[in-house]
Order: structure tokens, then sequence, then C-alpha cells
């Protein structure tokens, strides 16, 4: 059964910094593209940040703030926010996908950008 658990997730003030994490189970993670997406309320969700085993690939609005990086021996994908800002407030959602057949999501984790 394949798991994905999200952390790190909780209120910051703008121009904070905060780190999110997921860890991946039941799964042969490094076969994998990893991304984290994000949903505010009233808005369709988003795909922030993706990493692939070669490269990485941003949103042009958290490119430059947000780093995507993973450890495939841990099975983990990190997103780290910097900069953040009052519009980056949002579930974010660890995903896994292998072309169009395999695709599994965590249930998300809130970050909220207030002062």
């Amino acid at each position: 059964q394949v798991q994905l658990e999200e952390s790190g997730g909780g209120l910051v003030q703008p121009g904070g910094s905060l780190r999110v994490s997921c860890v991946a189970s039941g799964i042969n993670f490094s076969r994998y593209i990893a991304a984290w997406h994000r949903q505010a309320p009233g808005k369709r969700r988003e795909m922030v940040a993706l990493v692939t085993n070669v490269g990485t690939n941003y949103a042009e609005s958290v490119e430059g703030r947000f780093t995507i990086s993973r450890d495939n021996a841990k099975n983990t994908v990190d997103l780290q926010m910097n900069g953040l800002k009052p519009e980056d407030t949002a579930v974010y959602y660890c995903n896994l996908y292998f072309g169009r057949s395999e695709n599994y999501w965590g249930q998300g984790t809130q970050v909220t950008v207030s002062s």
C-alpha cells in the first residue's frame, strides 16, 4: 500500500521560511517524478515544483524563493520555502507520478503566511 505523509506546515510571518517534507512508503520511490502542489481557498490546485532524478522545475510564482529536493535513499521529497508571501497560503500536497497511470497524493499540510 502506497502512503505519502507530509509534515512541516504551519503559520509563518511574511518574509519568513518554512520547510515541508514528504516521506513515501510502499513504493519504488526513485522511479517516480516527485512534486509539490498547492491549493488555496477558492482556487484550483497548481503545481509548485517538481524534481526528477536529473533536474527540477518551478512555477514562475515561486522561482528563486522555493527549492525542491529529494533523497531516494530515504524516500523523501522536501520543499524549502523562503521569502514567503501571503499569497503562498495554501494546502500543500506531495505528489508522486509515473506516466499517466501511476499517480499518488498525500493528504496535504496547511501553510499560512500572515502577520
